[in-house]
């Protein structure tokens, strides 16, 4: 990791933490994909359609729920 690293500020999506300086060449849908499966926590995405390099459409998602502690 540079010292550039440490020193940017953390973008958080969901459990996750980011540096900004890696995230500002990123599509926003690149963003919002990442974003949406940080808050996910725990799931599957079957399919995720892309177009022209970018997430488009996530076809089917199951949500799973942990009923242990």
């Amino acid at each position: 990791m540079s010292d550039r690293d440490r020193q940017s500020p953390l973008v958080v999506a969901g459990p996750l933490a980011v540096p900004a300086t890696r995230l500002e060449h990123l599509h926003t849908s690149w963003l919002a994909f990442i974003r949406y499966c940080g808050e996910l926590r725990h799931g599957e995405i079957e399919r995720l359609k892309i177009q022209d390099g970018l997430p488009v459409l996530a076809e089917v998602i199951k949500e799973k729920i942990k009923f242990t502690g």
